[in-house]
């Protein structure tokens, strides 16, 4: 192991990174703070660390202070913790007076080591060392965090390409002033449309929607076996699989494992509602869902009432569309969450006395929000209905502002305001 670990290490050192496209994604870091990148696989984080090392060579740092190893290779397999310290030994002895000075350290997918965070509380502390480190597990992360690295961690999320990313992906130029003339709102309408089709994942962004959809199928089964049933020892792989299609194909409703444990005891698969409780947990474990629950005081009522599903991205729904007419309704709430997550906000559905139902209720600076989104404003009844919900909401939150997101509506009305999605998405 420790000859692989030496040429592990030179064919590190000897490498030329690709330089990627630059995301607009602002990573957390301190001088004696090890920066963590999480999120679903493929969504960029390791690119983000080459993102990170370009720019650390552009300030004049040379590439032997610079070390990249990624945990996944699989000449790695059976590298245990109690040797990870071969990995510093065999860095420092290639260049001795890196010892005296600050020298960056990028462990991707290092979770793949149990016990790894005590030898990189070692680096940190011991050495002139500045630490980032990525991984796909959101909770393996926190609980090893808290364990050794209580108060030295600072976790930035990774999602797909936002639609400032996408737009600037495929030379959508956006004015700087802000100015939308009628060809850049046409153009960023089109371009909603096309990014609620296809998604966010970069490595996806130019390929025929035949190979995008078997390439987004597989980062599905990948984080299935790699990230729940590997990770978790899952043993149930029928309920595992039953319940994943059935959130792909329902985004953005209300989901019940009391309701979803009925149907797949229907469909001859065995399985409890415990089992389905947990296996729900490793999906948002593995950053692939996002349950939101009912806004509440109350924990009993939050946990009576089913909590809505958004997917990691909603081009995974046109991987695994059954071809039936897709609601776009709710793919555009797929991804306004997803935005609002982005943001580092929580958010909860709201549920209103006359028993309307607002999409997202959350907080920002300080002042709350209430934002509904419905594709098309075109039928009254469809208008009042969702100005009515988010009137009867704010009356209960004081001082809440009140949004429709839309497909191209615009406009204001009894204090809500109306806002075409690709307006929303790029304020």
């Amino acid at each position: 192991m420790k000859e692989k670990l030496e040429q592990f290490v030179d064919d590190a050192l000897a490498r030329t990174l690709p330089k990627p496209m630059r995301r607009e994604i602002t990573v957390k870091s301190h001088h004696d703070m090890v920066s963590v990148l999480v999120g679903m696989r493929r969504t960029g984080k390791t690119w983000l660390c080459f993102q990170q090392i370009h720019d650390l060579m552009a300030q004049g740092i040379p590439n032997e202070r610079i070390l990249y190893l990624n945990f996944e290779d699989e000449r790695l397999t059976g590298l245990t913790a109690d040797r990870l310290h071969w990995i510093t030994e065999i860095f420092y002895a290639r260049q001795p007076a890196n010892r005296e000075r600050d020298c960056h350290f990028f462990f991707d997918e290092i979770q793949n080591v149990p016990g790894w965070e005590q030898y990189v509380r070692r680096l940190l502390d011991n050495e002139h060392a500045h630490i980032t480190v990525t991984g796909s597990s959101a909770k393996l992360l926190s609980r090893e965090i808290a364990s050794s690295l209580r108060g030295r961690a600072l976790t930035t999320e990774v999602f797909p390409l936002d639609f400032h990313e996408y737009n600037a992906f495929h030379g959508l130029a956006i004015p700087a002033n802000g100015g939308f003339g009628a060809t850049v709102r046409s153009l960023m309408m089109k371009a909603v449309v096309s990014y609620l089709h296809d998604g966010g994942f970069p490595a996806v962004q130019d390929m025929e929607p035949e190979m995008r959809q078997e390439v987004l199928q597989g980062y599905v089964d990948a984080v299935l076996l790699r990230d729940i049933i590997e990770r978790h020892g899952v043993s149930n792989i029928p309920a595992l699989r039953a319940l994943t299609r059935h959130l792909l194909h329902n985004p953005a409703t209300n989901f019940s494992v009391t309701r979803f444990f009925g149907q797949i005891q229907a469909e001859g698969i065995s399985c409890t509602r415990d089992t389905l409780h947990m296996l729900l947990s490793y999906l948002e474990d593995a950053y692939l869902v996002f349950p939101v629950e009912l806004l509440s005081r109350s924990v009993q009522r939050r946990r009576v009432n089913p909590r809505k599903v958004y997917l990691a991205d909603t081009g995974l729904l046109s991987a695994f569309s059954l071809g039936l007419t897709p609601d776009r309704g709710a793919r555009l709430e797929n991804l306004v969450y997803l935005s609002l997550r982005r943001r580092g906000l929580q958010v909860a559905y709201g549920l209103t006395n006359g028993g309307h139902e607002v999409d997202f209720v959350y907080s920002q600076k300080g002042r709350q929000h209430a934002l509904q989104v419905c594709w098309a404003l075109d039928d009254h009844q469809t208008r009042s209905r969702e100005i009515q919900a988010l009137n009867e909401i704010s009356a209960n939150i004081q001082q809440a502002s009140q949004t429709i997101v839309t497909w191209m509506d615009e406009g204001e009305e009894s204090g809500v305001r109306i806002v075409p999605a690709w307006k929303w998405l790029l304020e």
